[in-house]
Order: structure tokens, then sequence, then C-alpha cells
């Protein structure tokens, strides 16, 4: 296979990477600066191992360009790559959730269109995740919890076909209905897209996270429900890290942890924001790794 191939391949993640490669690939950057996927043409790819039936690994019709577009300013991660036609994740087999979610948001993506119906919409399993390790709606069934949005819907506003692919289950997580998803989450999303009528291209992260908390014997646990029959875990916490770009180049960061639980209508979002590093601790990502931070001239709204 060429290395052009290869390149698109990684570029695309219809595939799964090898998670001993993606370790090597953090390893790499450490010790010898800032690399990239179009640095690392050699780049081991793996693709889905099936124990019991042989599933498609290529349901969706991204390009490569507008994932290079998604991902211009770096992967957080390399782990079981899905590519869609307008966002891209890395997916969590064993807890049936993504690892995060990557959109690049703009105001025509964002611009609702009257060909487009929500309501024509259908969570759907992601088959090109083996059997083994999907989230079905079964799981969500009676649980008490939303099935929760990732990339958010109202984000793919601009053709139905995007919509659409916002809901693959790959790209929900169990969320606290009322108070949460429905409202503070739905709120953050908001604010995000209204980023667009003042920045040419705003990035956005999404993902979950399971934080640990101290018990009464002093000492700290990371404890977390499950749900369904495939055990698809519920995240204590959500966070998104965005990036927004203006017409002369300037970026600006910012970032939020959202408890996974009821949140009142009066807490103002700004009292979610943390600092970034603290995110990536947590999660165990890199968020915009080709950005120098010393670019970013402001993080959280104050000067950096």
């Amino acid at each position: 296979m060429t290395t052009q191939k290869l390149r698109k391949i990684a570029l695309l993640g219809s595939i799964g990477v090898s998670s001993f490669f993606a370790g090597s690939y953090f390893e790499r950057k450490i010790s010898n600066g800032p690399l990239t996927l179009k640095s690392y043409p050699a780049l081991p790819i793996f693709g889905t191992v099936s124990a019991a039936s042989v599933v498609s690994p290529v349901p969706y019709e991204g390009n490569v360009t507008r994932i290079s577009q998604i991902m211009k300013y770096g992967f957080p991660s390399l782990d079981n790559i899905r590519s869609f036609d307008n966002y891209v994740l890395s997916y969590d087999k064993r807890n049936r959730v993504a690892h995060w979610v990557f959109e690049h948001i703009t105001a025509e993506n964002c611009k609702p269109n009257e060909g487009v119906d929500r309501s024509l919409c259908e969570f759907k399993p992601d088959e090109s995740i083996h059997p083994y390790f999907r989230s079905l709606n079964s799981d969500y069934l009676k649980s008490g919890y939303d099935r929760g949005h990732l990339a958010a819907a109202g984000n793919h506003r601009s053709e139905q076909k995007l919509v659409d692919q916002t809901f693959y289950l790959s790209n929900m997580a169990p969320q606290v209905g009322v108070g949460f998803n429905r409202d503070a989450w739905n709120r953050l999303e908001r604010y995000v897209r209204r980023l667009t009528r003042t920045y040419k291209n705003v990035y956005c992260c999404t993902g979950p996270l399971y934080i640990p908390r101290k018990e009464s014997n002093g000492k700290n646990y990371v404890k977390y429900e499950v749900i369904g029959a495939n055990h698809v875990a519920v995240p204590t916490h959500f966070f998104k890290v965005v990036v927004c770009e203006a017409k002369d180049g300037q970026l600006e960061m910012e970032s939020y942890v959202m408890p996974n639980q009821v949140i009142s209508d009066e807490t103002p979002l700004s009292s979610f924001q943390v600092p970034p590093e603290s995110i990536e601790k947590a999660a165990g990502l890199l968020f915009f790794d080709n950005i120098s931070r010393s670019k970013i001239s402001k993080i959280n709204g104050k000067k950096n």
C-alpha cells in the first residue's frame, strides 16, 4: 500500500488505530517536538478485528479535505478514530461512549435550513463498531438518562444528512435529562454556536470525564453507573474545549467542565470554566496540540 493511501486511511479514521501506537505517538511528541499524521507517514494501521461477524468499517462518506479542516489543530488522541461528513470522534470500546468528538463550526454550518427536519432523525447504532462494543437504544430504555449528543445536532443544520449523522449512538452518552441535557448543557451548546457570529471558525472538542471522589474513608475512588446489557458508562462530568479563530488569525480558547447532574438555570456558564490543562490531565488527552499555547491570545477570557 502506498504512503498516500495510508495517509488517507489515517485521516478518514474509518478503521481503528492501535492504542499502542497512540501511546508511542505521544511519547515521540514529548521527546522530539510536534508530530502530526502528515509527518509520520509510516504510522501502522490495523483493521477492525471481528471475533463473531464481519462488519463494514466504512459506513460514512467523509472526505479527506473536510476532515483535515476539522482536525486542523491536532488530534487529542488516535484511538479508534471514526469520521463522519462533518465531525470526527475517537471511540472508547470499553465504556461504549466516545473519548472525544471534534467539530469545526461556522455560521454557515449552524444556519437553519428549511429543508432540514430534526424530527425525521432516528437514533441508530454505529455499525462500524464491532457488536461487542456498540451501545444500543435498548441500553438507554428506562435507564433514566437521555441519549445526549456530544456533537450537537444544532451545529449541523445545513443539510439533512449532516443532522442525521449526529444521531449515531457512538455520538451519544448517558446524560441527566431535565436540568442538564435539556437545560444547562443545551445552554452551553447554544453559546458555542453564538460564537460563530463573532469568529470566523470555531473548533470544538467535547467528551466525557470520570472524575474521582473522596469517600468517607479518605480515599479517592472513580465511581460511575453503567446502563443496559452493554454496560454503557454514565460519565460523572462532560467537557467542552473550544478554540475560536478570528478573521485576523487571532486565537482564543475557552474550556468548560459540567457535572452530569441537575444544574440551576441561575448558574452562569462562566462558573464552569476551568484551565484546559486540568481537563487534559483528567481525560488523558492533549487538545489543539498543533498550536503553541503561547500563540493563544486569551484563555477563558483572560489574556494569556
